[in-house]
């Protein structure tokens, strides 16, 4: 039987592929079972996921911070530099509003090099301070609420809260922009009402970090909002005092 000749057309073609390069290349019948071409996304790294949750926090913070449930050291570590930077911007946004800060060109030996230099180094070094310190608060108030967490996440909880602060610091190019250096003169420009408005911005931008703090206390623990509370009272009052310090 000789077969159908559109059959055997075809096999001979297969029989001449097979002799060129590109047939020993890629075989016919190399597999048994249908091959997808379907190209399957790479995943996000880990790194990469907590960099997007830095910008994510002020959107969808519940779901920011129930990812921090997962405390292992590959997930801590993933998250520590977008920590550091929230962390560092937070505390020059923070020390910036400082009311030593007003003065600082006071003294004609000093210059606008001098002042970025001392916001950056001393705003940092205020921000890690802070940092560890608000953790520490919020780690022992939380385990004598009844949590089991460590002292790293609570750390973690502060940092991510402090994206607001960090976000403020965009305010400063437009205050510079309006007053000057009249900002880190004693008696200037921006001595007046107006200056005003900056202050409230950045006194919302205290409550939203503060509410983040809540929010993120009672996602990651499962908690009722009477116990976080109770958790967070302390911290909101101490960051109250500090403020009126500051405003004063």
């Amino acid at each position: 039987m000789r077969g159908n000749p559109r059959q055997r057309g075809i096999t001979q073609v297969k029989r001449a592929i097979r002799k060129t390069i590109i047939g020993r290349l890629y075989p016919f019948g190399q597999y048994s079972h249908p091959v997808s071409s379907r190209v399957e996304r790479p995943a996000v790294s880990e790194d990469k996921a907590w960099l997007l949750r830095t910008l994510l926090v002020l959107q969808s913070p519940r779901a920011v911070f129930a990812a921090m449930r997962d405390d292992s050291a590959a997930s801590a570590g993933a998250r520590q530099e977008p920590i550091t930077a929230l962390v560092l911007l937070a505390g020059v946004a923070t020390m910036l509003w400082a009311p030593a800060v007003g003065t600082l060109l006071d003294d004609p030996r000093r210059d606008g090099v001098v002042v970025a230099v001392l916001a950056f180094i001393v705003g940092g070094l205020y921000g890690i301070a802070a940092y560890w310190i608000a953790g520490a608060l919020l780690y022992f108030l939380a385990a004598a609420a009844g949590s089991e967490g460590s002292y790293r996440r609570a750390r973690h909880i502060v940092g991510f809260a402090a994206a607001p602060l960090g976000l403020s610091l965009l305010l400063w190019p437009v205050r510079l922009s309006v007053y000057g250096e009249d900002v880190f003169r004693s008696g200037g420009a921006d001595s007046g009402a107006g200056d005003r408005v900056f202050g409230v911005v950045m006194l919302v931008a205290l409550a939203w970090a503060l509410v983040l703090l809540a929010i993120g206390v009672r996602t990651v623990h499962h908690w009722s909002w009477a116990r976080t509370f109770a958790v967070v009272a302390p911290i909101w009052v101490a960051a109250g005092a500090l403020a009126y310090m500051c405003a004063r």
